[in-house]
C-alpha cells in the first residue's frame, strides 16, 4: 500500500511500532549510509518514517468496514391534524410509548447524594494507631 493510502493515525501506529523495533536493534530494512544515519541523529523515528516513504514495511493494516444492515425505521404515530384527540387516548398512548422505551432501554436515575461517600481510609487508620 502507498502512503497515501492510510489516515494519519494509521501512519502514527506504524512508525511507532516500527520505531520500537528499531530501538530494539531490529535490523533496518533499508540501506542508510553512516553519514545520513549521523545526520538524523539516529533517531528511529526518522529512520522509521524512510522505510514507510520507500515502501519497504511488511506492514498490512486491516481496515474492517461496518456492516450494512437494512432496517426499516420505526414511524411515529402521529395523527391527522384535523382529528381531535381526547384526554383518555392520549393518556393511553404516553403509556405504551413509556412501555416501548422500558422495554427496549434502561432508564438512569438521577444520582442522590447519599450514593457519593468519600473514601477517606487512609486517615480514620492513623488515628486509630
Amino acid at each position: 500500500m502507498k502512503i497515501q493510502d492510510f489516515t494519519k493515525y494509521e501512519i502514527a501506529r506504524i512508525l511507532g511500532a516500527r520505531a520500537l523495533q528499531i530501538s530494539m536493534n531490529a535490523p533496518l530494512l533499508i540501506k542508510i549510509s553512516q553519514e545520513d544515519l549521523e545526520r538524523i541523529k539516529f533517531d528511529a523515528i526518522k529512520i522509521a518514517q524512510i522505510e514507510l516513504e520507500s515502501e519497504v514495511l511488511p506492514i498490512n493494516v486491516k481496515k474492517p468496514f461496518p456492516e450494512r444492515k437494512d432496517e426499516e425505521l420505526k414511524k411515529a404515530k402521529v395523527p391527522a391534524p384535523d382529528s381531535k384527540i381526547n384526554d383518555k387516548e392520549k393518556q393511553e398512548m404516553e403509556e405504551k410509548e413509556e412501555e416501548e422505551i422500558s422495554k427496549e432501554g434502561e432508564i438512569m436515575e438521577l444520582a442522590q447524594p447519599d450514593d457519593e461517600v468519600e473514601e477517606d481510609s487512609g486517615t480514620e487508620e492513623s488515628e486509630t494507631e
